[in-house]
């Protein structure tokens, strides 16, 4: 149950009864009404603009209209008190009774709560990672990858269907220089004398045993066929290895996909999907015959200073038109960009979302005209672009280089510091900003680790359920309601502000979804935390406030009913991270 939902209707109906207003409400615009938590918790429990929004239409003064608001909303019985401040906010606190039987449903809903309808089944597809297939995942390739995986889950968390999926580059220039840089490998396996790795070709330690597997299975085959022979081959074996290095490394990042989905399937059968999408624009009027100026500055490797086949792109929305079909005709990159496009178009997706490193800033404008080209505005287009990741390690960065084979794996990063705190910390920043990642901070046990600190706040609600039995030996905790002993015995007004934390989720989760900013989710599981530890620690100060009372056994059931509340909601946004709810922690 969304908390601020349910005010919101509940407003909006009592000023239906508000003659004033019932009167104009055909001219009222009400959709501007929101309810939200109050800046300032003190002013009470929730906040309402109602009175700022209808004044000037109503022609009258905002704090005179929230004063009639406040009355009428006093009529409800699950609002205790109704106050104006500045302009004309209405904060309204609500009633302890309220509070239990929200707490009541949190409880009965378990690490369901907060899950969403709002995006009714909807069709997401969310594209991430889609590193070139070359080598093994590095840090770069983490954030970008933590970031897509989190927001697909809360984007499912929130009612849509979405699929993960990661675009494979398996037709470029790149697999070229793989294929050649494995061949070297491959001689090298048969005993020769490969010498230093050329400039150009990737030198990493990790083609070595692709190199061997080659060798093991051809002998010396390979290098006696033809060079096209054994480049297909090569390519062949040299993806599949790349590929299956990367699914691992995902994997140790707890990074699942649904679809991979090859490039080269783009340019099967004479690239017949390829020559469906162009034919596609076509129709649409978006393709020309023609030779575009030459860009300022550098000049892109497809340009050319002749009559091309060209898509119209300035028309919806590019800087310059793209070449689709060199004077060659052989299909551009940005040719296989388009029917990548249309291909998830036709797969039904009303929304595609593209994952992307800040380096490909140059690649918005381009997607999105496809996008209008393509689905005629019938599918919503979205690129999130993740900045850097600065690594440190004793204060000093890390550098990388993925062609020197001087570079951090991803692999390494998880195995030094763990799963969760690289994917929790991936996240507590918005993906817009830098981010510095510290290998000593996200390992300290302290109130500034915030994985740390959440996993914290659920290995301790579990200690408590431990406590309760030692207190209680003949308690079967998990016979007992806990929804219904909350009611009457959680009142303290500490306990009501950590329910008022928890209340705060479902609209924490769609705002996120709707912005499409998980890192929300990092943050507010820290407060929730931050909150509890709060709470735990005026226990040790007030004995009558500890979840655990070997004097009053009712009470200290009510209380599992609180902890259990906030041990699913942690449970639940962990999940989302993709992280774990340790049950303890040493």
């Amino acid at each position: 149950m969304n908390l601020f939902a349910d005010f919101e209707t509940r407003i909006k109906a009592a000023l239906e009864q508000i003659d004033s207003i019932r009167e104009k409400r055909e001219s009222l615009d009400f959709s501007r009404i929101v309810v939200e938590p109050p800046r300032d918790p003190s002013h009470g429990d929730a906040a309402t603009n109602a009175a700022m929004v209808l004044a000037k239409a109503l022609g009258t003064n905002p704090r005179a209209l929230a004063d009639i608001i406040g009355e009428k909303l006093k009529q409800d019985p699950d609002i205790a008190e109704v106050g104006v401040a500045g302009p004309g906010f209405i904060n309204i606190r609500l009633s302890t009774a309220y509070w239990q039987r929200l707490l009541a449903t949190i409880i009965t809903e378990g690490t369901d709560f907060g899950r969403s309808k709002l995006g009714r089944d909807r069709k997401v597809n969310v594209e991430y990672v889609s590193a070139n297939p070359t080598g093994p995942m590095h840090v770069g390739h983490c954030r970008g990858a933590v970031v897509g995986d989190a927001l697909a889950n809360l984007l499912g968390f929130a009612g849509y269907d979405v699929t993960k999926e990661y675009y494979i580059n398996d037709a470029g220039a790149q697999i070229d220089v793989l294929a050649r840089s494995v061949f070297l490998r491959y001689r090298e396996a048969l005993g020769e004398n490969i010498g230093e790795i050329p400039a150009g070709l990737y030198p990493g330690d990790y083609l070595v045993p692709v190199g061997k597997a080659l060798a093991e299975e051809y002998g010396v085959k390979l290098h006696q066929m033809p060079e096209d022979d054994w480049m297909a081959i090569v390519k062949e074996r040299a993806i599949e290895a790349m590929m299956a290095m990367i699914r691992a490394d995902l994997a140790q990042l707890n990074v699942h996909h649904d679809v991979f989905f090859s490039e080269r399937s783009l340019h099967a059968n004479g690239a017949a999907r390829i020559r469906t999408a162009i034919n596609d624009l076509t129709f649409k009027g978006h393709v020309y015959r023609g030779a575009l100026p030459p860009p300022k500055g550098q000049v892109p490797e497809d340009w050319e200073d002749r009559e091309q086949t060209l898509f119209r792109s300035t028309e919806v929305g590019d800087d310059i038109d793209r070449p689709l079909v060199k004077s060659d005709g052989s299909y551009t990159y940005f040719a296989a960009d388009v029917a990548y496009f249309k291909d998830k178009f036709d797969r039904g997706y009303s929304e595609m979302i593209y994952v992307l490193g800040a380096d490909h800033g140059g690649y918005v404008k381009r997607l999105e005209a496809v996008n209008r080209a393509v689905s005629e505005g019938k599918s919503k287009l979205t690129v999130l672009l993740c900045q850097l990741v600065k690594l440190f390690r004793d204060g000093e960065p890390v550098k990388m280089s993925k062609r020197s084979g001087d570079f951090v794996t991803l692999r390494e990063v998880v195995e030094e510091v763990g799963r969760d705190s690289v994917r929790f910390m991936m996240l507590y920043r918005k993906s817009s900003e830098p981010l510095d990642f510290d290998f000593a901070k996200v390992t300290e046990q302290s109130k500034d680790n915030p994985v740390f600190y959440v996993q914290y706040a659920h290995a301790r609600c579990m200690s408590v359920f431990r406590q309760a039995k030692e207190a209680f030996p003949d308690l079967e905790i998990a016979s007992v309601d806990l929804s219904k002993a909350v009611a009457g015995q959680i009142s303290d007004p500490t306990e009501l502000q950590l329910i008022g934390k928890l209340a705060e989720y479902p609209r924490i989760v769609e705002a996120a979804a709707q912005s499409q900013e998980p890192h929300r989710l990092a943050f507010y599981l820290y407060d929730l935390a931050s909150s509890f530890h709060a709470h735990w620690n005026k226990g040790k100060d007030l004995p009558e406030l500890r979840f655990v009372n070997d004097k009053h056994r009712e009470l200290t059931i009510a209380r599992l009913g609180l902890v259990h509340a906030v041990a699913s909601v942690l449970k639940s946004g962990l999940a989302i991270t993709g992280t774990e709810a340790p049950v303890e922690m040493r």
